[in-house]
């Protein structure tokens, strides 16, 4: 685990509250993969965040995305997952340095970024245009090569360039999206959080065979759902 040294004025500030946000925070989550904790120092979260959140940027909650647009605050109506959800993902998913990751949704390209550290590459699609631009400005800052962002509405997925070794959905889903899962390579996985406010459930569903899918259920929480998110019908005869 790296150190935490002195320094002057608002580093030393930033790295403590970084530094607690690992031990205090993601690592009481399960997150017990070194290499994940030791990116959460590499990919500095408050580089993602809105300006205005900055010192928010390592507390346990969800940051609003509400950004400057030409000289005005534009609520997104988006937020970021909480620290301890996006590392646990991530530890979770197991990403490896050949496969090829799908996001849905990119918001502040944080999730991307940290996904691209392990993932030859990361495909990011956002509906919001000025999103769009805010996430890619975020990830081109942070000098990350490997993540094409591409404007659409990719809450059933994004088929045309399926199928994919990994599948992450930043946002929440009332039910998962029939045809989201055979979009996943045999042996690829998908990260979602599926349910209904106050009680949703974070899973990992692994493609086992062409048909075939093993759930894992790691917490119950509760975010935001994703923008045009699928909800299957309540109609009965």
């Amino acid at each position: 685990m790296p150190t935490v040294t002195a320094a002057p004025n608002d580093f030393f500030d930033i790295e403590r509250a970084r530094y607690n946000m690992v031990e205090q925070q993601v690592r009481t989550w399960e997150v017990l993969d070194q290499s994940v904790l030791d990116l959460l120092f590499v990919v500095k979260r408050e580089d993602f965040v809105p300006p205005a959140y900055r010192r928010l940027a390592f507390t346990d909650m969800e940051i609003p995305l509400r950004i400057d647009v030409d000289g005005a605050v534009y609520d997104s109506g988006e937020s970021m997952f909480a620290p301890k959800v996006e590392a646990r993902f991530l530890q979770e998913l197991g990403i490896r340095p050949h496969e090829h990751v799908l996001e849905i949704g990119t918001g502040s390209g944080h999730m991307a970024a940290l996904a691209a550290h392990k993932a030859q590459h990361v495909l990011s699609i956002e509906i919001d245009e000025r999103l769009k631009q805010f996430g890619e400005a975020n990830l081109a800052r942070a000098g990350v090569r490997n993540v094409k962002v591409e404007l659409g509405d990719g809450a059933r997925g994004w088929p045309a360039r399926a199928p994919y070794d990994v599948i992450i959905v930043s946002g929440g889903l009332p039910a998962l999206p029939p045809g989201l899962l055979e979009q996943l390579k045999i042996g690829g996985r998908l990260a979602a959080i599926v349910g209904e406010a106050p009680v949703m459930t974070a899973q990992i569903v692994t493609r086992v065979t062409d048909g075939g899918y093993d759930t894992l259920k790691l917490f119950e929480t509760n975010v935001r759902f994703l923008r045009n998110a699928w909800r299957p019908s309540t109609f009965r005869f």
